[in-house]
């Protein structure tokens, strides 16, 4: 099921949905395949997986420390695409590709498609590729069949907003804040009102992430209207933590608790 059906599906059976984030190679891949079906049998309805990557400017220390982990360790894009390759048949949850464009770049936007195709990857966001830049990746990828999430901001003025919104493929993805990703103690009450400006330009479902780092917030997200919600850093705190079981067990725990939370 593509990224746009499957939360659409979520939305039209009056749910909200639940998209966890996690790092790949942190603490290694094999305990990232067995995070991703864990997170596939607790309540994710999409699943973001991130590239470690070396300048990871959108993301802040919890994610920025997993992705230079990975990295020390030796994880390339390559063997996420093995590992993805494997793990992929046995999940009933898309999966969203969340990579910075150098990696695309170098290894040719029409290769790497044809990869992440190939190992079932659904859906992409690549957050520094700006919208006036998008046009070298979007038909390419919409021929593909993967989506790609553009990202909007409560510092992006309405008619760039609107830009975006006829633009993006997957969902749009609503930060939440102005800075990187991370967990916060209060989600901004700005969301509600961009989710409301986005609501008025597009019917395409909305997504809302950085910062939210707990049940209430997520709840709260929901309640104000959002389709989906997006949960990062505090899934790869908690993996990251302890030995691989316990990470392990933290994440299936935190994912019901969300899922609970905004099923209600």
């Amino acid at each position: 099921m593509s990224v746009s059906a499957k939360i659409k599906a979520v939305r039209d059976r009056g749910d909200c949905a639940l998209i966890p984030f996690i790092t790949a190679g942190d603490p290694d891949l094999e305990t990232t395949a067995k995070a991703l079906t864990v997170l596939d049998r607790n309540g994710a309805d999409l699943i973001e997986l991130g590239v470690p990557y070396s300048d990871p400017l959108a993301d802040g220390p919890v994610i920025q420390a997993a992705a230079t982990r990975a990295l020390e360790r030796g994880t390339r894009l390559e063997d996420v695409l093995a590992m993805l390759k494997s793990v992929s048949p046995t999940l009933s949850t898309p999966i969203i590709l969340f990579t910075y464009y150098n990696p695309i770049l170098n290894r040719g936007i029409p290769t790497f498609l044809q990869e992440v195709v190939e190992v079932g990857v659904k859906g992409l966001v690549v957050p520094d590729l700006p919208l006036e830049e998008m046009d070298v990746l979007l038909p390419q990828a919409e021929a593909a069949g993967i989506e790609v999430t553009l990202l909007v901001a409560p510092t992006t003025p309405k008619d760039r907003l609107m830009a975006i919104a006829q633009r993006c493929q997957g969902f749009i993805y609503l930060v939440s804040v102005t800075g990187v990703t991370g967990m916060r103690s209060k989600i901004e009450s700005r969301v509600q009102d961009l989710l409301l400006e986005l609501q008025q330009v597009t019917d395409k479902p909305i997504g809302v992430g950085f910062g939210i780092s707990e049940p209430g917030q997520a709840r709260q997200i929901m309640e104000w209207g959002a389709d989906g919600v997006i949960v990062g850093s505090a899934f790869v705190k908690r993996l990251a933590e302890g030995e691989t079981h316990q990470g392990l067990e933290a994440i299936e725990g935190f994912c019901r608790s969300l899922k609970a939370a905004i099923a209600e």
